[in-house]
């Protein structure tokens, strides 16, 4: 199934290339901080969990377009209000069922708000979408350190960072 979503996102942002390779990084990036963190925590419910996070990964900024349609804004709490209904009519076609779909719109309509995280998958997804935003923002430093500091949780995530971002001076 996250194939067939994977395929909708796509044909949804038609020609805007940014948003579908912003969605395609953090897909990426939320399937490997997953794949790290269930192997450490022997999740026994993986293969579902896994699913809702990666296919919320890849709609997390579906409503971006309505967002800056209706209040020429893409501001992250736009995304949140018009990216859950755009989301669900997606997975309705693509057949999820009602859990993933209540799962996936709560994520959807929660990722930029991060005092409401409450669980690894809503974590990871956070996680992931900063991973991107900070490279394609290009954060100098300092706001890298700040944003590590608070928000970052899991090892992997911040191994990532470390890695990519703030690489030895």
């Amino acid at each position: 199934m996250t194939g067939a979503v994977l395929n909708k996102m796509i044909l949804y942002f038609g020609t805007d290339t940014a948003r579908i390779q912003h969605a395609m990084k953090v897909y990426c990036f939320a399937r490997a901080l997953w794949e790290e963190e269930a192997l450490a925590e022997e999740f026994s419910d993986s293969d579902e969990r896994k699913e809702t996070l990666l296919m919320a990964a890849i709609l997390h900024d579906i409503g971006i377009h309505e967002a800056e349609r209706k209040y020429n804004s893409s501001a992250g709490k736009f995304q949140e209000i018009e990216g859950p209904s755009i989301a669900e009519r997606i997975l309705r076609e693509c057949a999820a069922d009602s859990r993933q779909i209540t799962r996936i719109c709560y994520l959807i309509g929660h990722h930029h708000t991060y005092n409401l995280i409450d669980d690894l998958d809503f974590q990871i997804l956070v996680e992931a979408d900063l991973l991107v935003n900070l490279e394609e923002d290009h954060l100098d430093r300092a706001a890298i350190l700040s944003v590590r500091e608070k928000y970052m949780k899991t090892a992997g995530s911040k191994r990532f960072l470390d890695s990519y971002l703030l690489p030895p001076d």
